[in-house]
């Protein structure tokens, strides 16, 4: 059996922007150019495409497509279909927009906050018993330490929240700190660095 290859039009302009602001903006975030363009071009995609149609659109290497499709199944940002008659692998994206800032953020937190914490732990518990180490260090490693502990828990439960929350949180913005009475609500016209 023959594999016909059927050459693909251009990407239309604001998908080929987006697909490529995608890729700049994973690789500001620490994530590889061509994982971002892939996710990117999935999540704008109206059907599944294979690693094939990626690497052709794209203009990337197969060998590079599937070790980025790998990752982002990883990070569960893609997943794997089949298409009826065909023995190939199809990839789309996650589409809900809520969803996929979860499971980014869950998958950040897994692989930096949560490291930063257990190294933190152990700072603290080796400095209790060391007299070299004085009380103030030891107050900064706590300090930190009980800081990302509460982002960790705080950024636990905001990941928890159901997605109409969510949407209203958003939409609220500074409302809610104004509420809170941590804020007036006013800006300043001199500036930040004006004000007292």
């Amino acid at each position: 059996m023959t594999e016909i290859t059927v050459r693909q039009e251009p990407l239309p302009p604001a998908i080929e922007r987006f697909v490529v602001a995608w890729g700049e903006m994973g690789e500001v975030w620490g994530v590889n150019r061509s994982v971002s363009q892939i996710h990117a071009l999935l999540y704008v995609s109206d059907r599944p495409l294979s690693a094939e149609e990626i690497a052709e659109r794209l203009r990337l290497a197969r060998s590079n497509v599937s070790t980025s499709l790998r990752e982002l199944m990883s990070w569960s940002l893609i997943r794997r279909v089949s298409a009826l008659g065909d023995r190939r692998d199809f990839y789309e994206a996650e589409a809900d927009v809520f969803e996929m800032v979860r499971r980014i953020a869950a998958n950040r937190k897994t692989r930096e906050i949560d490291p930063a914490i257990a190294a933190l732990r152990q700072c603290v518990a080796s400095a209790e018993g060391d007299a070299r180490v004085s009380a103030e260090v030891r107050k900064r490693f706590q300090s930190m330490l009980d800081f990302t502990e509460g982002v960790a828990r705080s950024f636990d439960e905001i990941l928890q929240l159901p997605t109409p929350v969510l949407q209203r949180l958003i939409k609220m913005g500074g409302a809610i700190a104004r509420f809170a009475g941590l804020t007036t609500g006013r800006k300043s016209k001199r500036g930040p660095a004006a004000d007292p």
